[in-house]
């Protein structure tokens, strides 16, 4: 194994070779190449989703590769290099595994949790964050962000006391953007133009609000909002693939089709589920 990550570290060294290097490698960033860091990640839990264990492999490569193109362009700037960055995660996983790495003392899982989280408290604060929210990062999926800073706040005792008032949350925030719309048709007839932006950006805000009040309600669901959302996201494909099925059996495509109809096939295709 550790051949084959020596092998992979020399072809990023190749490929970033000021002489003979690829173009395109040479002329990437950190900021450049973060995007495809996270686009990676993507793909692994895509491959889990699927279940599909070839698939995964290749993903896990791909994922891997991006933390060795950090870790050369770190190298070359004279900052670390890979070998600093898996002793690092090394340590790290041994300094908050004691009853693993050190002594055995029989800790619940539940006390093993409450250990991590002290000990992730001690590492931020070494790093300087003296926030509760401050290092949760800002390049996370919004939702993501959205449940670690519920769940941050929460520790500290900034949470409703039953989820019956998250859902009752939900219902005033809806309501708050429904006056948000009124707003704006207002704004529109009146049309002015600074009215019709701030009327805009009211709604964006109130829309933001709504969905930060679903996510907590995951949150207390224990349901993983991003994992819900796929989910959601799966079905609604596989039931629109189902409308495009059953019209081009009359050579015909949802651009041709009535609504009424296309939602009679929608139908179709939930009940057909539930079978």
């Amino acid at each position: 194994m550790a051949g084959e990550i020596g092998r992979l570290l020399d072809i990023m060294t190749a490929l970033r070779d000021p002489e003979t290097g690829c173009p395109w490698d040479l002329e990437q960033d950190f900021a450049t190449i973060a995007p495809f860091t996270i686009e990676e990640a993507y793909e692994v839990a895509d491959a889990i989703e699927r279940e599909d264990m070839e698939g995964l492999k290749g993903e896990l490569g791909d994922l891997l590769f991006q933390v060795v193109f950090h870790a050369r362009m770190a190298e070359e700037a004279g900052a670390f290099n890979f070998g600093d960055v898996a002793r690092a995660i090394a340590d790290k996983m041994i300094a908050r595994h004691p009853h693993v790495f050190g002594e055995g003392d029989g800790r619940t899982a539940e006390q093993q949790t409450a250990d991590w989280e002290r000990m992730k408290a001690a590492e931020r604060a070494a790093k300087g964050a003296t926030g509760v929210l401050d290092d949760v990062p800002l390049g996370l999926p919004a939702t993501t962000r959205a449940e670690k800073l519920q769940k941050r706040a929460a520790r500290v005792g900034f949470d409703w006391p039953e989820v019956a008032l998250v859902a009752d949350k939900i219902a005033e925030e809806a309501r708050e953007l429904s006056h948000a719309l009124a707003a704006a048709e207002n704004a529109a007839e009146k049309d002015n133009e600074d009215s019709v932006k701030a009327a805009r950006d009211a709604i964006e805000d109130e829309f933001g609000d709504l969905l930060f009040a679903v996510v907590n309600l995951g949150r207390w669901l224990k349901v993983d909002p991003e994992k819900a959302l796929r989910r959601t996201n799966a079905k609604f494909v596989r039931r629109f693939r189902h409308i495009e099925a059953r019209l081009s059996e009359s050579g015909r495509s949802p651009e041709d089709a009535a609504l009424d109809e296309m939602e009679a096939y929608w139908v179709e295709a939930k009940e057909g589920e539930r079978r």
